[in-house]
């Protein structure tokens, strides 16, 4: 099954406002889903025979605020979890992407949330709590949602671009 064809399917099912757009045009096309929806579309996604997505390779966020002033990005600054799903069954992929504010009802510190998709494949459960960790977005109803690779008491996410790695730490000197 193609990505345009799973995109149909999920127009279908969900409809334009939870299913926002496909894009193509890249070198890794994917789908984009309205953020509340995020669950719903895994769960779908996983248990329809004709798209029997038995497999969770990957989920990861990534910061999309251009830090460099000589460069000129169009984008507005915000937030992209990705979730790069297998069938084992039919041996085809599937790539999602939610869009995030940086900011929580643009409050700087509030962290973005998004529902979890550890109960879908429990692989979500690691990923999820990395990307929680270093990029700051919580994940509504995870199971276990605390620090995998900063210690618990770190401030901040280090994969933001606006990150400032603190002077000192417990002590020890930074940079």
């Amino acid at each position: 099954m193609q990505l345009a064809d799973i995109h149909q399917l999920l127009i279908e099912r969900f409809g334009p406002q939870q299913i926002l757009a496909l894009h193509t045009a890249s070198k890794d096309p994917w789908i984009e889903v309205a953020p509340r929806a995020i669950r719903e579309v895994c769960e779908f996604l996983r248990d329809d025979p004709r798209t029997a997505f038995d497999g969770m390779n990957n989920l990861c966020a990534a910061d999309w605020l251009e830090t460099d002033p000589k460069k000129k990005n169009p984008v507005e600054p915000h937030l992209e979890v990705v979730y790069h799903l297998y069938s084992y069954t039919h041996r085809h992929f599937c790539k999602l992407k939610v869009k995030l504010p940086r900011w929580r009802d643009n409050v700087v510190g509030q962290l973005p949330q998004l529902p979890s998709v550890a109960g879908v494949w429990d692989i979500a459960n690691w990923h999820e709590r990395e990307a929680y960790d270093l990029v700051g977005v919580e994940f509504l109803g995870h199971p276990n949602l605390k620090r995998i690779l900063c210690p618990e008491d770190w401030e901040g996410h280090p994969l933001r671009k606006d990150y400032e790695f603190p002077l000192e730490y417990h002590g020890i000197r930074g940079k």
